[in-house]
């Protein structure tokens, strides 16, 4: 019983950051499972589904933005993969992180992994749970605020973000600790 653990969206300037855990059944291979970032949203959109019936657990948390202000990018990360494992219906043996830290209090012991969301097979499918989550997540914001094209760029600091940025201001699920909104901040 391993667990891969992986998060999607430390860098965006707003929303949630979204941690997954993912414990695979060894007799049930899913096909097609790679780093999220290399695969299309339409593959992604079709294994979550799959991933979901076939693991033998997962969980999925979201840290809101406001959780990220509060702890910083990297305890808030750190906070959604103690979350994620102990959320995990059949507590795992291991914890594979994605990354070259293990948070401290894991309920488990973990081993970080660089590359792993490209290397374990597990890792690729909480990256692919994580980034379909907080995708989804974006474009549901995109509804509420289609001025600023979350559905583009998913609120990373991309060109338009950051000219949205300085014309409208943020809004509500702005990190407010992130340099480029604090910089047009108006809370």
């Amino acid at each position: 019983m391993i667990a891969g653990v992986d998060e999607v969206g430390r860098g965006p300037l707003v929303g949630p950051v979204v941690v997954a855990a993912v414990i695979l059944n060894p007799e049930r291979r899913i096909e097609g499972l790679a780093d999220s970032k290399a695969l299309s949203q339409a593959r992604r959109e079709a294994l979550y589904p799959v991933i979901r019936s076939q693991a033998e657990s997962f969980c999925v948390v979201s840290l809101s933005a406001a959780e990220v202000d509060a702890l910083n990018i990297l305890q808030a990360t750190f906070e959604g993969m103690r979350r994620a494992v102990a959320g995990l219906s059949h507590p795992p043996e291991l914890a594979l992180i994605d990354g070259n830290k293990v948070p401290s209090g894991l309920s488990v012991p973990g081993q970080a992994i660089i590359k792993g969301d490209r290397l374990k097979a597990s890792i690729s499918a909480a990256s692919i749970l994580a980034k379909v989550e907080r995708d989804r997540w974006c474009l549901q914001y995109h509804d509420r605020y289609p001025e600023y094209g979350f559905d583009q760029h998913k609120g990373y600091p991309t060109a338009l973000h950051l000219q949205r940025l300085r014309e409208l201001g943020p809004t509500p699920e702005h990190r407010k600790s992130f340099k480029p909104v604090a910089q047009h901040s108006l809370f």
